[in-house]
């Protein structure tokens, strides 16, 4: 079998993927990517693939979170600091439930590519090639905006790489200590409205007394004010993976240098497909969505490729089937998986597989059907003793209104009020960090049985 390299995706078949016409300009944007330095490092995404084994066990959890495709317009410094802000607190909620550490994967610096249900789009009997993302063409619904423009990739990185230096400052330069991201919680429930998540925040409150009474406080404990956050998106547009593909000089190993853990979405997981191939020669961690199309063969064949070694935290598998559809699809899976002694991390995708349209005509999810979904996954988990491993949520720290429900009700009449998506609804800041206390529930309950049948009962 011969060495794997970065380019082999160029012989199999591509799909979702854009026809570039000015042949010389894409060459040119691929020859000045390939001179930039990479925006991730290879002991990062060994790092992270370290605690995604921990998550596959039980023994960490995965928070997987951010938008649904990033924006040039939208850019902007606050934007990054309050999506960051908001999935600091989800962790905080979700340690405190799940008693393990939480893993923090933010789909940013890279999410600017998006799949799409057909190639073109019409409108007043106009037909024009379909959005694909800000890294391949423009939103703006003329011939001109739709062409694919190499150049955009060059945009994209230097978004990607102003993005991930202010959340590596974020991180570590004293924004993400323990009892800042406490007193942001705090605010959200002494709301009436989210008065039944107060006790939580309550006794979260009392840990963080307890342990500054005990001499454990900020001050003196390093791992109080700093966390480690990485980066993800789905892998793509594959001239930009390639482009920034390096070889880490320490391992001799492949490393996707766009991001610390790629993914490749539903539509494009063919066993004998391009993505598939790409992913398989890189070192990161690799996500891999099923949907309810995904077979058992199939995914036998994509785990043997994707992780030949069978190595804890290199696959994670993203589970997106709908509410109510759980049930249909999950355990089969589950059994593909537990046939071939794999080891994955199982994670729950609540967002594509709940999808509609609104009375008032935007496309919407339902927060209950968002929540009905996690709830399905950790009961099927349960049943079948595996290890519901963690969640991935399209999100945003803005108080957008995109998606229904929640605490604060967001009915189809509000969703034009704040509507800034450029493809799929996202959760917003207080419906976000609502859904996790909710997630923190069932993790608490998987912990703790007993407390589960006394609140039953």
């Amino acid at each position: 079998m011969s060495e794997w390299q970065k380019s082999d995706w160029r012989n199999k078949p591509r799909i979702q993927m854009p026809d570039y016409t000015d042949q010389a300009a894409l060459n040119a944007a691929e020859a000045q990517l390939s001179k930039y330095p990479p925006l991730v490092f290879a002991g990062e995404a060994r790092r992270l693939k370290d605690e995604l084994a921990k998550a596959s066990r039980g023994e960490a959890f995965l928070l997987q979170g951010g938008d649904c495709a990033e924006s040039f317009a939208e850019f902007s410094a606050d934007g990054i600091r309050d999506t960051f802000k908001v999935m600091l607190q989800m962790a905080m909620v979700l340690t405190y439930g799940a008693k393990v550490p939480v893993v923090k994967v933010g789909r940013m610096a890279g999410q600017f590519a998006k799949p799409r249900s057909a190639p073109t789009e019409v409108k007043d009997g106009v037909e024009l090639p379909s959005y694909r993302g800000d890294i391949i063409n423009e939103l703006d619904f003329t011939p001109e905006s739709r062409i694919p423009n190499p150049k955009k990739m060059l945009e994209a990185y230097t978004q990607a790489a102003a993005t991930l230096n202010l959340l590596r400052a974020f991180s570590t330069g004293g924004y993400a200590d323990v009892h800042k991201v406490h007193s942001w919680t705090l605010g959200f429930t002494e709301n009436e409205k989210a008065e039944r998540y107060r006790d939580v925040a309550n006794r979260i409150g009392d840990t963080l007394d307890f342990m500054a009474a005990a001499g454990v406080d900020s001050a003196r404990a390093h791992a109080l004010q700093t966390v480690d956050f990485y980066t993800s998106h789905e892998a793509l547009l594959l001239e930009y993976e390639e482009a920034l593909c390096r070889l880490d000089s320490t391992t001799g190993q492949w490393l996707a240098g766009s991001g610390h853990m790629i993914w490749i979405g539903d539509r494009t997981r063919q066993p004998d497909g391009a993505h598939v191939e790409f992913c398989s020669g890189v070192q990161n961690p690799i996500g891999l969505k099923c949907g309810p199309t995904t077979t058992a063969d199939d995914l036998k064949v994509l785990m043997s490729k994707l992780n030949p070694e069978n190595e804890a935290g290199r696959l994670t598998l993203i589970a997106r089937f709908g509410a109510g559809k759980v049930g249909d699809h999950l355990p089969r899976l589950i059994k593909a998986v537990e046939e071939e002694g794999a080891n994955v991390v199982w994670s729950c995708d609540a967002m594509h597989g709940n999808t509609i349209k609104s009375s008032t005509g935007y496309k919407t999810r339902p927060f209950d059907s968002v929540l009905r979904e996690v709830r399905e996954f950790f009961q099927i988990h349960k049943s079948e003793g595996t290890v519901p491993g963690g969640v991935h949520f399209e999100m945003t720290g803005k108080d957008v209104t995109e998606c229904t429900g929640g605490v604060y009700a967001v009915t189809d009449e509000d969703l034009s009020d704040r509507y800034h998506t450029a493809c799929d609804p996202r959760l917003n800041a207080s419906q976000a960090l609502e859904l996790a206390f909710l997630v923190a529930e069932e993790l608490s309950e998987r912990r703790n049985p007993a407390a589960a049948t006394a609140k039953a009962g």
